[in-house]
């Protein structure tokens, strides 16, 4: 074992991984698991016709406490946390002074002074010390290390789910709550990063290898690493952040304005005041503003597209890059996210990908490329 692999962190089923055959890979400053003997076409597709279970020990989960915690939350990100339900999650976005991604994030509201917030593994130290030094002072920031993170995704993840705990399948679509699960409490919401229906499940570390065998025994359930869960979200159309999201980006470019509520866009009542809010106001009010814009393409040619390939017009002039791309399993066509000029950004544009020296021609597509199937009720 090289000096750089024994600095990796683990998660608290990283012994469960190994026992199951996984190969484990540096992510995030963790050990984990880019797949199990069944590989990941396999992974794959069992997530989206049964059910699988992903170790997401490796994200960031915290809690912010106090009677103003909602009102100093939404001073850092652009979306609606004030008048966000009880027992109801959110999409948000942690911004720097420039409009530029820190962070994409879910936010639960436990209570009028209970906030839950997931944030991605790599931007997790970072990130609670942003929230940290921000808003601190008016509210309880919470680290919660002591917990890890299993995600249950596919069609056939509630009823899997609900053989261990009976009412959990009445849940909705970000929508969750406390739950015991084979005896082990746990908060759970009915979320995920598959496009597929699933939970989202916080458990006390210690129990979590526990709770992880129970729900493997379940015959619906296998074991998924991180290649599928990749090839998963860019199926759904979801941005993975240091890929398609950074500090460079705003989430007009990034086509994320669905997530910035009414109420915090020029006229509303709580319009603006979140960091970048000037510049990423003007984009949403103003298209014309944009340079570069998210789409979703698909190749014409059985030739694997992955990032960072540079895209070319018919003229060879450079107008985009791939920022993920991957041979899609289930439409078994390459498939990507890209940054391209708004001269290319509609839907049937045809553009080149540069593979190797040699031009792929791509067409831009319509996000998602497979039809999401999240429980509504």
């Amino acid at each position: 074992m090289t000096a750089a692999a024994t600095d990796l962190k683990t998660t608290p089923l990283h012994a469960l991984h190994l026992e199951l055959g996984a190969r484990m890979v540096p992510f995030a400053g963790y050990s984990m698991p880019v797949q199990y003997p069944a590989g990941l076409m396999a992974e794959h597709r069992h997530t989206r016709t049964a059910a699988g279970l992903f170790d997401v020990s490796h994200m960031g989960q915290l809690r912010l406490t106090g009677a103003d915690a909602a009102a100093a939350f939404e001073t850092l990100i652009p979306v609606d946390v004030i008048g966000l339900a009880v027992g109801k999650q959110r999409y948000g976005l942690l911004l720097n002074p420039e409009g530029g991604i820190l962070d994409d994030l879910m936010f639960f509201k436990e209570s009028d002074e209970s906030l839950f917030v997931i944030v991605n593994g790599a931007c997790k130290d970072a990130d609670i010390a942003h929230i940290t030094a921000h808003i601190g002072q008016r509210c309880t920031v919470q680290p919660l290390p002591e917990r890890a993170l299993l995600a249950l995704q596919g069609p056939q993840a509630a009823a899997a789910l609900a053989r261990l705990a009976p009412g959990i399948e009445q849940l909705v679509f970000m929508t969750g709550g406390n739950y015991s699960i084979a005896g082990t409490d746990c908060f759970v919401t009915r979320s995920g990063y598959t496009g597929e229906d699933g939970f989202e499940i916080s458990v006390p570390a210690r129990e979590a290898e526990a709770l992880a065998r129970a729900l493997l025994a379940q015959p619906e359930v296998a074991p998924i690493g991180l290649g599928a869960r990749n090839s998963l979200r860019l199926e759904a159309g979801l941005c993975l952040y240091g890929n398609d999201l950074d500090t460079t980006t705003t989430p007009s470019e990034a086509g994320l304005n669905w997530a910035i509520q009414k109420v915090r866009r020029t006229g509303g009542a709580r319009a603006g005041g979140f960091p970048g809010a000037e510049t990423v106001l003007a984009q949403i009010d103003d298209p014309t503003l944009l340079t570069r814009k998210r789409v979703g393409l698909i190749a014409t040619e059985r030739v694997p597209v992955r990032e960072p390939a540079v895209l070319e017009n018919m003229d060879g002039q450079p107008i985009g890059q791939v920022s993920s791309g991957l041979l899609s399993p289930m439409l078994n066509q390459p498939i990507a996210m890209a940054y391209v000029g708004p001269d290319y950004a509609a839907p049937g544009s045809q553009l080149f990908a540069m593979v190797r020296g040699k031009p792929v021609p791509m067409q831009v597509s319509a996000m998602p490329f497979i039809p999401a199937r999240y429980f509504r009720g």
